[in-house]
């Protein structure tokens, strides 16, 4: 990603979350990817998907948020994404016919899919949040 992109998706996120604090840094070993921090923490990462000539970007975060029931998920997970990206109008929701993933939505625009993730001990979740090149100021 060239430092125009970078600051494309850069605005895109804070005006998106309504987070001045989010910041999008080029990954200096990867000319594809940028990490992206709310403040000094990184959250996540994006990366460039350049395929069928159609240009986009997937946001991409790991969430774990430690050991909670099916029915508490929602709950949890819809908590911490308010919290971490310091905006009450994010939301999760159950995905009609699916149980390995839940959708965020912020207010009423779809944003993601949070998918389960098992690998591991315990029970986290990925956020996978497509941006379209056309979306980007």
């Amino acid at each position: 990603m060239d430092l125009q992109e970078v600051r494309k998706l850069d605005a895109y996120l804070k005006k998106l979350f309504g987070n001045a604090r989010i910041r999008v840094v080029p990954q200096p070993k990867k000319s594809n990817a940028a990490e992206v921090y709310i403040g000094e923490e990184r959250v996540g990462d994006l990366n460039l998907d350049d395929e069928d000539e159609d240009l986009s970007y997937n946001f991409r975060m790991e969430i774990d948020v430690g050991e909670v029931s099916e029915t508490d998920q929602i709950k949890r997970l819809d908590a911490y994404l308010k919290r971490k990206f310091d905006n009450e109008a994010i939301r999760v929701v159950p995905r009609a016919k699916k149980r390995d993933s839940l959708e965020a939505y912020l207010g009423d625009e779809f944003i993601g899919v949070l998918f389960v993730d098992d690998e591991k001990r315990r029970r986290s979740y990925i956020l996978e949040m497509p941006i379209l090149d056309m979306d980007l100021p």
